[in-house]
């Protein structure tokens, strides 16, 4: 019987929002591609929460935009409602937020990845990974396989192709697993339990067999989302409404900001009460939660309600948000509560909540339990440490959100990409974007649950602003490929013309005549006691660059862009010198490189646990080594000084 047989440069398994920026990425920079989905309904589906952005990731969007992904510009094109949070606070962590049209965002997706030149997408399974042994031994590292073989750069296979459930075979250069929440899962609603991915959808059931034989790692982890309402059946005016953005910024820089004023859908919120928490606590035993039949480890900073009614006891009541999933679509998403009680135990709940006193259940809440990797395996780069060739994104890594995922789909495909054409591959730094943070943070720490970005997490948040992402990587995405020569000039003479008006402003002396002093009381500020420069006056409190026009005599036109990184530049400069001098020296750390083939065995003064934990995660800088769990600054002190010596 003939065997089927296709080639290509890339295979992406999975069409999340992992796989469309991975797949995206490849094809754009030149190489053939292929998408591998159960169903292609299920294209840049969102199973949970139908938005983008938020805290923190509202930041991973800008950043993707900026190096040229896509998932920006698609929400632009189907949100529902928008909100810059945190407006009250700092412009650190300023975050963008949409509501998203469901069904448009999915559809709107898959009309790119079908239209994109040197792409291909496959519904089928993927079953098995092709693997050979690794030939080139030219660049052999004296680290060394269990089986004795030496390997190149630590990995002693390669990539080969893929085998689909249907027996054909797709070779190729490079593979890149996407696979979400599809692998082996399965959807519990208290006693009943359905072996299907998110939605209903196929479940993805011989690929993980095939991965643990390569001898890759996985774990079990847990996820969850709440019911769909029926809107007819629900009492908005017993909710507090809430309301979008009255000017709508986009998440694209490439969007015209006028393309975005649109009617806003509104979203509601309302709250539990002790009602509600008592009869989740009378059911408790009927919770797969609770009653140990779910194996795998939920998300801590997205708990079901039934974890929030048990670890907050102290609370009388928790928000809940009640949010459209679609501008065409009657289904509401009750934000906030997501659970895996049966389902009669679900209605009486939910109809505790003001507002929801006759709802009715469209789609029940459920949990999720799936199969993903230890991303501790993995290089940086998103590679596979013992398989050349082999990428991974998303929540197969273990992190949680479309918008970790998107990030590190982009990346892994960028690096895949780049890998195949023999160029350098790119690492970004935790000084250099969030999703420098978020890579660096799955597989340098110990995560034993599913990853959330956080701006928190992020220590150089002043300089990762969401605001200024283009002045940070679109250089990078252009010099990958990803961004046109047009896109990075743009953007090259907005800082040009962001530095010129910053040294303007500090050249510009007003006097302390009497038109400037009745100005400045008019704002609540104190009079003017000598000449005074443009930019110390917008370093007061109650002034920004905008305010000060009235004694800026010789001001340009300048576009709200370069307004607000002026803005922020001034007002800011104190702090940001000081975090860019924290960035010197963490780079020092970062630029003190671990020899390849170092044993850590070998270190006599390290502590056992340093020296395991080193030698499992295999560090390339002595920064990365800091920031392991396990490893002390006295074990770091010792590593340098062993280095040095070797050398």
């Amino acid at each position: 019987m003939p065997e089927f047989r296709e080639k290509a440069d890339v295979c992406i398994i999975g069409a999340g929002h992992a796989g469309c920026e991975a797949a995206l990425a490849c094809a754009r920079i030149g190489l053939q591609t292929v998408i591998f989905t159960v169903n292609i309904e299920s294209i840049a589906m969102m199973p949970c929460n139908p938005h983008i952005g938020g805290s923190s990731k509202g930041h991973l969007v800008r950043e993707i935009d900026a190096l040229g992904g896509e998932m920006g510009k698609n929400i632009d094109k189907t949100f529902l409602q928008s909100k810059m949070l945190n407006k009250s606070k700092g412009p650190a962590v300023h975050s963008l937020r949409c509501q998203a049209d469901k069904a448009e965002y999915s559809r709107s997706m898959r009309m790119i990845l079908e239209n994109q030149d040197n792409l291909t997408i496959k519904q089928t399974e993927v079953c098995e990974l092709l693997l050979e042994d690794m030939e080139d031994m030219d660049t052999v590292s004296e680290n060394s396989s269990a089986d004795g073989k030496k390997c190149h750069n630590g990995q002693n296979k390669k990539i080969a192709g893929v085998k689909i459930l249907t027996g054909g075979i797709y070779e190729c250069k490079a593979v890149i697993l996407c696979t979400g929440t599809y692998l082996n899962a399965r959807c519990l609603c208290g006693e009943a339990i359905t072996y299907t991915g998110p939605n209903g959808m196929q479940s993805s059931t011989h690929l993980s067999d095939a991965l643990k034989k390569a001898g890759i790692v996985l774990r079990r982890f847990k996820t969850g989302t709440p019911a769909r309402m029926d809107r007819r059946s629900i009492d908005f005016s017993k909710m507090e409404e809430q309301f979008g953005d009255e000017r709508v910024i986009p998440f694209s820089y490439e969007t015209d900001p006028e393309d975005v004023q649109i009617r806003q859908e509104s979203c509601y919120l309302t709250y539990t009460n002790e009602t509600t928490h008592d009869i989740i606590r009378a059911n408790l035993d009927r919770s797969p939660i609770y009653a140990g039949v779910i194996e795998g480890t939920g998300p801590r900073y997205c708990p079901s309600i039934e974890d929030k009614v048990v670890k907050f006891s102290d609370k009388t009541r928790h928000q809940v948000f009640v949010e459209p999933e679609g501008r065409y679509s009657n289904e509401m998403y009750v934000d906030g509560m997501s659970s895996s009680l049966p389902e009669d135990v679900q209605l009486a709940m939910y109809r505790t909540v003001p507002g929801l006193e006759n709802c009715k259940i469209v789609r029940n809440a459920y949990a999720i339990e799936y199969d993903c990797i230890d991303p501790g395996q993995l290089h940086l780069t998103l590679e596979c440490k013992h398989i050349k060739g082999l990428f991974s994104a998303g929540q197969f890594n273990g992190s949680s959100g479309y918008e970790e995922a998107a990030a590190q789909g982009l990346m892994a495909g960028i690096n895949a990409a780049l890998e195949i054409q023999g160029r350098e591959q790119i690492v970004l730094d935790r000084s250099q974007a969030y999703i420098g943070v978020l890579i660096d943070d799955l597989v340098t720490k110990e995560n034993t649950e599913p990853y959330r970005m956080m701006t928190s997490r992020a220590e150089y948040r002043l300089l990762l602003r969401q605001d200024n992402a283009d002045l940070r990587l679109r250089k990078i995405g252009y010099e990958v490929g990803l961004i046109t020569r047009e896109q990075y000039e743009h953007v090259c003479e907005k800082k040009k013309q962001i530095e010129k008006e910053i040294e303007r402003l500090k050249k510009t002396v007003v006097g302390a005549s009497g038109d400037v002093q009745e100005f400045m009381v008019s704002m609540g500020s104190s009079p003017l006691r000598t000449g005074t420069s443009l930019a110390e006056i917008i370093c007061r409190p109650e002034f920004t660059y905008e305010s000060v026009a009235a004694i800026d005599k010789e001001r340009p036109h300048l576009s709200e862009a370069v307004i607000e990184q002026v803005n922020i530049s001034i007002k800011y400069e104190g702090y940001i010198e000081r975090q860019i001098r924290q960035v010197e020296q963490f780079k020092k750390m970062e630029k003190r490189l671990i020899p390849e083939g170092i044993q850590y065995e070998d270190i006599s003064g390290i502590r056992i646990e340093a020296r395991q934990k080193l030698a499992k995660h295999r560090p390339v800088s002595i920064g990365q080594a800091s920031r392991i769990s396990g490893v002390s600054p006295a074990d770091i002190s010792v590593l340098m000084v062993y280095i040095e010596q070797k050398r």
